[in-house]
């Protein structure tokens, strides 16, 4: 039947930054949710794709949404599952709906004339509940590392920044067979009981301030290749690839060809810190898997000298005095950009060795946590990639349905 039997697609609602007012109510584009606002235009559940921008993409909203002018969204379902038609709409080929111009956009009334084949309700039912389960365990983990990534950030800020187990000495707030929050009462003797001046203010007794240079080897800067989607060598780490993220997706970092003395080279460790240098300069990561990977040369590589210091300066890379000093260097400048040796010389507080063990230790645990959600997330992902066009082909349905009747005579 043609797809405008199936549903009626419409096109979204402009709506101007200037006019946005916070809230709850997600705001979708042709990207997924890009901001909130405090109205919504449709009522939940509903599915969007773009319009203009990134063609393909289909979300799948629970809730009232306002769909943004570069998306459609689907005005009436006729009688069908929502969600089996986010499914079934991301199984389409839009590339051939798309208007011949200088910026391709889908072309609705042409996107309503394509023929497709439909699963009766049941079915539809069926292949959501299925293709669902994956998608929820895998929104579940996401949520799940945010909020590991959440308290090991106020864990980091509680010791380094505001000195809190310090403080609490201090004060006669914590005492022996007491304890504060993330912070059991045995862990009193790691911490001393005053503050002394410093460069960077007033920091913890026996503490000190070192440059991020003294704490790792060498810096290295990256190789210099093109990436490829096959491949056709180990995964090459890029700027976009860690920008602004808790945790590396390492099944969407592409691949380079390299030789094996610059393998040797640039190969990536455990621990090893990135930090780009340009493009998006001042976002950094540490490796936290045993991957066969190497970095590219908008990355600088500052190789802890200790696994301590590795946890360390995890958290100082995301840490405000850390940005502070990222946008400083910038100052006056037309580009920003960050080389090693200005990078190396950034500042940070360095604890005493038994409060960055104990620190590590509690950071280790919740971050392998978030490894191992990342990587089931992944591996539930290619399950749902391998299904999809199996189950709303209806091949998956025809197979079971073939077992089944093998299986009664």
């Amino acid at each position: 039947m043609p797809l405008g039997d199936v549903v009626e697609l419409k096109r979204g609602y402009d709506l101007p930054k200037k006019k946005r007012i916070a809230g709850s109510v997600p705001l979708v584009s042709s990207s997924g949710i890009s901001d909130y606002h405090a109205e919504a235009k449709v009522r939940g559940p509903g599915v969007v794709t773009g319009r203009y921008g990134t063609l393909g993409q289909v979300y799948f909203l629970r809730d009232d949404f306002w769909p943004l002018n570069t998306t459609l969204y689907v005005r009436d379902f006729k009688g069908n599952d929502p969600r089996f038609i986010a499914y079934f709409l991301g199984s389409l080929d839009f590339s051939a709906y798309s208007d011949k111009a200088a910026v391709p956009g889908l072309n609705r009334n042409h996107l309503h004339q394509a023929l497709v084949r439909l699963p009766p309700l049941p079915e539809q039912r069926a292949i959501a509940h299925v293709l669902g389960t994956l998608d929820d365990k895998i929104e579940l983990n996401r949520r799940m590392n945010e909020t590991l990534e959440e308290m090991a950030r106020a864990l980091f800020k509680s010791w380094f920044v505001d000195f809190e187990p310090v403080r609490a000495k201090m004060d006669g707030r914590w005492r022996r067979g007491e304890s504060l929050p993330g912070l059991p009462a045995e862990h009193y003797d790691l911490f001393p009981d005053r503050l002394v001046p410093s460069e960077l203010g007033d920091i913890p007794e026996g503490w000190a301030v070192k440059a991020l240079g003294e704490l790792s080897q060498k810096p290295q800067y990256g190789y210099t290749a093109s990436a490829k989607d096959e491949p056709v060598g180990p995964r090459f780490l890029r700027i976009t690839d860690i920008n602004k993220k808790a945790w590396i997706e390492w099944d969407s970092v592409p691949y380079c060809e390299i030789s094996e003395k610059n393998f040797d080279k640039y190969r990536l460790r455990r621990g090893d810190v990135l930090i780009a240098r340009m493009a998006d300069p001042g976002h950094g990561c540490m490796i936290e898997e045993s991957v066969n990977a190497v970095f590219a040369s908008y990355l600088i590589r500052f190789r802890p000298r200790s696994e301590e210091y590795a946890y360390l300066l995890q958290y100082w890379l995301r840490s405000d005095a850390y940005w502070q000093l990222v946008q400083e260097r910038g100052a006056g400048t037309t580009r920003l950009s960050l080389n090693a040796k200005v990078i190396g010389g950034f500042p940070l507080v360095v604890a005493t060795e038994p409060v960055l063990d104990t620190f590590a230790k509690q950071i280790s645990s919740l971050r392998s946590r978030v490894t191992a959600n990342t990587e089931e997330s992944h591996a539930l992902a290619s399950q749902r990639h391998a299904l999809l066009p199996r189950l709303v082909s209806g091949e998956v349905g025809a197979l079971l349905q073939l077992t089944g009747n093998a299986c009664s005579s």
